[in-house]
Parts: C-alpha cells; structure tokens; sequence
C-alpha cells in the first residue's frame, strides 16, 4: 500500500480525495491510500467530508518518510513554491491519474501530475512534472506541455500545440492546430488561441458587441450597440 499525503484541503483536495476512493473501487490492484492532508486554514478542511485526518500546517510539515505526496493547490505560484519546498526537504512526489482517463501508450507523463476523470491524451503527447489537467481536458497528438500548468475542465488542445511551463488556461479555452503558447500566461475561459502567444501575457476577450436593428415610425433604422465585459 502506497501511503499519500495531499498537500492542500481545499476543493482540488477534495477533488483528489474522492479521485483516489473512485480508483480504490474500480481500478484492480490500485494501492493509494490517503493518510492525511495539509493546510494552513482548519476552515478548507471542515468544509468537506474527506478521508482522513488534518496533519497541520503545509509550511510546518516535517516530510513523513516512507509516505508519497500530491499537490493539490490550484494556485500557480503557490503550487510551485511548496513543490519546491518540499522537493528541497526530500519529498516525494507521485501522479494520480484517474480510471476514466483515456491515455495512449505512446504518451509520457511527468511527476506529480494529477489527470482528472475522461481527460484524453492522444499519441506522443508529453506532459511535464506537476501539471494538472482536470476533468475532460483533451491533449491532441504530439502535444507538448511543460511543468507547472494547470489546465482546467474542457481545455482542448490540438495537434501539435506547445505550452510552456505556469501557464493557466480557463475553462473551454482552446488551440488550433500547432499553436505555441510560453510560459506564464493565463488564457481567459472560452479563449480559442488562433495564434501563438509568448510569455507573461493575459489573453483575454475585452468586450463581446452585438447590434440590434429597431425599427422607427419614420422607418429609420437605428443600430445600437450592446458592450458587455467578458
């Protein structure tokens, strides 16, 4: 039996939890089995009906040898920055990967990484330590994504798309074929990249405008315009 500690008690955590009880009654043979979790606020762990016990604080922790960890912070800096951490006090880390996950044989995955329920990873896809693709996520063919991503629920990417490393995408974005995208970029939800974005950028629709014909008793016809903020 592989002992694990979740590193976060939010919902990701909860999320996590309820990810490896699925895997623990429908995967033969799966041996994880959650020990406890770490948070440093008591009110994210009371909030759920999780598995097992509260250890402490995330930043107090003295590394429990023998036990595996997971990162369940849905945070872009503050995920890295207790990764880090743990990994410079001898942490080890492992990927939990959901039964319903369809993954080629031909897919390579890094450490730490967490794959939600029905994501699709397609043939030489590889996917870089400690990224998180959540529920329903689809990685077309000979997709490259780096480290230190989270992709959020219904993020598709096409064939021969390249994500660097921090990047976040919101959910229902999107990428054309054999777009690039750098690192530390956030996709706005429902973005379809059409062109290659490099790094430290916001991506997002500023306004969506809609015109409405009113006819007049003079029959003139006035168009006005609707602008609301994405």
């Amino acid at each position: 039996m592989k002992h694990v500690i979740i590193i976060g008690a939010g919902g990701h955590g909860a999320e996590i939890d309820e990810y490896i009880l699925f895997n623990q009654q429908h995967a033969e043979g799966y041996n994880f089995e959650v020990i406890g979790f770490l948070d440093d606020n008591p009110d994210n762990y009371a909030r759920y009906q999780l598995s097992a016990p509260l250890l402490g604080d995330v930043k107090k922790h003295n590394i429990i040898s023998g036990c595996s960890y997971i990162i369940a912070i849905a945070s872009l800096g503050y995920r890295r920055q207790f990764v880090e951490h743990f990994l410079e006090q001898g942490a080890a880390f492992v990927s939990m990967i959901h039964q319903t996950a369809c993954i080629s044989a031909s897919a390579t995955i890094g450490s730490g990484v967490v794959i939600g329920p029905h994501v699709n990873i397609g043939p030489n896809v590889s996917v870089g330590d400690f990224t998180l693709l959540n529920s329903r996520c689809s990685m077309g063919h000979d997709t490259i994504v780096g480290r230190f991503n989270i992709i959020t629920p219904n993020v598709c990417f096409s064939g021969f798309t390249k994500v660097g490393h921090g990047n976040l995408f919101g959910i229902n974005s999107s990428t054309i074929p054999g777009t690039t995208v750098g690192n530390g970029n956030q996709i706005a939800a429902g973005m379809v990249l059409d062109k290659d974005v490099g790094d430290d950028s916001v991506v997002f629709y500023r306004y969506k405008e809609r015109v409405i014909a009113v006819p007049k008793a003079d029959e003139n016809i006035i168009s006005s315009h609707e602008e609301s903020a994405s």
